[in-house]
């Protein structure tokens, strides 16, 4: 692999399952380059828009990543995982029957703004050099000082006890899944996230965004192309 002499930016819709790493190696190996990576990850549970940067762009990278971001998913109120997420097993479960839009809304108003949040466990965040999930992972707990953070809005566009739909704006560094710790927590019958996909990142859109594997066929036929000329001009 060479480095790129040029840069490129791709916006890429993460397909479910896939850990932004694998994006990225996907991108790397179809360029032939070294020097790709992604502007802010996606767990793989979640789907949506992903910056992948090649080349000089990769100095762009920590503006990309401290851009607004938008998300739509859904939360269930009424249970709880470990990882605020369908990753781990339901743990807790409590009858959410009694809870009303109205209760959601007035819980949902406390949770935007300029807010104090604490990350979850089953993430990547170093403690004492070490990731967290690591020790959760081994069942160790962690303690997690809350991170200031931003919600800009945060819109209940659905209700159907027990499942909301929700759309979030958001700053750099806030955990959608701590959000849905949380609301369960105001709400008293806990909650988990169960879908999330990131919609925006800046003035960047998911629609504006390619296909993984679509992309990657395009890439490899003009990185083959490139090549082909290469080897004629010498």
């Amino acid at each position: 692999m060479q480095d790129q002499p040029y840069g490129e930016v791709f916006l890429i819709d993460k397909p479910l399952e896939w850990t932004s790493f694998d994006v990225v190696r996907k991108v790397r190996n179809a360029l032939k380059i070294k020097k790709v990576g992604h502007a802010g990850t996606l767990d793989p549970l979640a789907t949506g828009l992903l910056i992948v940067c090649a080349g000089k762009m990769t100095k762009q990278i920590d503006s990309f990543m401290g851009q607004e971001k938008e998300y739509t998913g859904t939360f269930v109120i009424g249970a709880t995982t470990d990882s605020f997420d369908l990753e781990q097993p339901v743990i807790h479960v409590a009858d959410p029957s009694h809870i009303t839009l109205q209760q959601v809304q007035a819980a949902v108003a406390e949770l935007t703004g300029d807010i104090l949040q604490i990350p979850p466990m089953h993430s990547a965040i170093k403690v004492d050099g070490k990731r967290v999930y690591e020790s959760a992972r081994k069942g160790k707990v962690v303690k997690m000082d809350p991170r200031p953070v931003t919600v800009g809005e945060f819109e209940i566009t659905k209700f159907e006890n027990p499942v909301l739909e929700f759309r979030i704006v958001c700053s750099k560094g806030t955990y959608i899944r701590s959000l849905a710790r949380d609301l369960g927590e105001k709400l008293q019958v806990g909650a988990y996230m169960s879908s999330l996909c990131r919609t925006r990142i800046g003035n960047f859109k998911l629609s504006e965004a390619h296909d993984l594997l679509s992309l990657v066929e395009e890439i490899k036929a003009r990185t083959n192309e490139i090549e082909h000329n290469e080897k004629r001009r010498s």
